[in-house]
């Protein structure tokens, strides 16, 4: 399986349905009480984007994109409507939004994550497919305007010899990025006299790791 660099079209993402969910076993034990054990070490996100389609041009872009992606055979880019952004809603990106890592002096690489947290636990998600041209980098709370580069393909930023973050320092980012997924059916039926009459429908996506 390939992954594409393409993005669905975002003027369908931005009306579509779905977001984050986790697989936890959850056993009730004799006494009462439950014994919880998570089984993935991150969320997988689902979205539908059959509740995007609006008109039948809407509807032929669908199925073009999802034949050059070979149903569920190739990943591609998806913008999550609401969380694409490293700053919170309706704020703009700066370089200091997310803490990324702390320098030791040697380490020249680093992931781009990004950290959910309600001050009692705080999970940090990998993030894989920056937005080219988005990623805003600072170091010790200044921003770099040279010096590092990052691979919009895995959001991996890498310091260039002679830049490489000090020991102790703190490593931030800002950036915009989408979600790596694919379709999660091989099969799209289409009623268009339905359709018109007012049905949309499914068209469900998954995450996958890129």
């Amino acid at each position: 399986m390939a992954f594409h660099e393409q993005r669905f079209p975002l003027r369908l993402s931005l009306t579509s349905s779905g977001g984050p969910g986790r697989q936890t076993d959850i056993v009730s034990l004799s006494n009462g009480r439950e014994a919880r054990n998570r089984r993935w070490r991150f969320s997988r996100r689902r979205y539908d984007v059959g509740t995007a389609v609006r008109s039948v041009a809407d509807l032929y872009a669908v199925l073009e994109f999802f034949e050059a992606r070979g149903g569920q055979l190739h990943g591609f880019r998806f913008r999550d409507p609401v969380d694409f952004s490293s700053a919170r809603p309706g704020e703009p990106v700066t370089p200091l939004d997310q803490l990324i890592a702390t320098g030791d002096g040697e380490a020249a690489t680093f992931q781009l994550v990004k950290a959910y947290g309600d001050g009692s636990a705080i999970e940090r998600r990998p993030v894989a497919k920056p937005v080219t041209g988005s990623v805003r980098i600072a170091v010790d709370g200044v921003e770099q305007t040279e010096g590092f580069t990052c691979d919009a393909t895995t959001g991996i930023v890498t310091f260039a010899p002679g830049h490489v973050p000090a020991e102790g320092t703190e490593i931030r980012a800002g950036f915009e990025y989408d979600v790596p997924v694919r379709f999660d059916t091989d099969r799209i039926e289409i009623d268009l006299e339905a359709f018109r009459a007012g049905r949309i429908p499914s068209i469900p996506l998954i995450e996958v790791t890129p």
